[in-house]
């Protein structure tokens, strides 16, 4: 009796995907991504829109078996639910720009580094994705609060005549999100960034560019791609974020998964909740197509990643 080694064993279930055709053998490999995607994306997603369609209950989330827009018709018509859609999208601009330029300078000066410099530069971009969301968003109350550590410090040195209310506030909300996001801003760039040719500056400085010139000439348009990618997922995440406002926000600071919460948790109201987040969803998506069209005239377009 023969013994299968592992060649052996993957040679013999490769043999079926080899014998198919190109097209048939993607489809084929294909299969298990679009089979994981429907049962958790796209199920998910067809179960929140059809709660949304439903009449309140009483005693229960929401009514099984109703139809009614009329939850829709609450979320648009609400001043109060505008007003949070309105907050969520610009928390979601500032933080994204914030954290895309942030994530430019930082990946290049990473680029540019080189030996243990980089290792540590790359490291402490890490380092804060080996830590939970809630700690490390948690972090930023004891350095700025009022009687935190920045204030202390500022307070000392003479800089400050009296303390600044950064958490809780919008301010801290913004300093929390954009730490929240930037690691994976920077490594978003850094990769396109990482192949890029430094003789490619090096004749730009030749011919006459100077560094800023170098730049934004050469080495902005060969990492746009990066940034698109930076920007999409800084935008997506500060838009629906929760933790930063949970945790750093004042009352007043009420994000649309703040609001989700409430009246998912608290007011028992499943239709508005998803309704709500119907209508945000598709907001962002259209949002997030109106970015990548945009950046992508300039060289964001993921096919001209090189």
């Amino acid at each position: 009796m023969s013994v299968e080694t592992p060649d052996t064993i993957v040679d013999r279930l490769w043999a079926p995907f080899e014998a198919q055709s190109g097209s048939k053998r993607s489809l084929l490999l294909m299969t298990p991504l679009m089979l994981f995607e429907v049962l958790v994306f796209a199920v998910p997603f067809v179960i929140l829109v059809r709660i949304s369609f439903s009449e309140q209950a009483q005693s229960l989330p929401y009514a099984e078996g109703t139809f009614t827009i009329a939850s829709y018709v609450e979320v648009l018509q609400s001043g109060l639910l505008q007003g949070i859609m309105i907050y969520s999208f610009k928390l979601g601009v500032i933080a994204t720009v914030i954290t895309v330029l942030l994530a430019t300078f930082y990946a290049y000066a990473t680029w540019r580094a080189s030996g243990l410099l980089k290792s540590a530069l790359l490291f402490s971009v890490v380092l804060p994705l080996l830590t939970t969301l809630v700690i490390k968003t948690y972090a930023w109350v004891p350095l700025l609060a009022p009687s935190g550590t920045v204030n202390n410090l500022l307070l000392a040195v003479g800089l400050l005549s009296s303390p600044i209310q950064v958490v809780p506030n919008t301010l801290g909300v913004v300093v929390g999100q954009v730490y929240i996001v930037l690691p994976y801003a920077m490594l978003a760039i850094y990769s396109v960034l990482s192949t890029v040719e430094w003789e490619l500056v090096e004749a730009a400085r030749d011919l006459g560019a100077g560094r800023v010139r170098s730049f934004f000439e050469v080495v902005l348009p060969e990492i746009m791609p990066g940034i698109t990618v930076a920007t999409i997922i800084s935008f997506a995440w500060s838009v629906g974020a929760y933790s930063a406002p949970a945790l750093l926000g004042a009352g007043s600071d009420r994000p649309f998964a703040l609001e989700v919460q409430e009246q998912m948790l608290l007011n028992f109201n499943w239709p508005v909740a998803t309704a709500l987040s119907t209508v945000m969803l598709v907001l962002m998506f259209v949002s997030i197509v109106c970015i990548y069209a945009v950046l992508g005239r300039f060289g964001g377009g993921i096919s001209d990643a090189t």
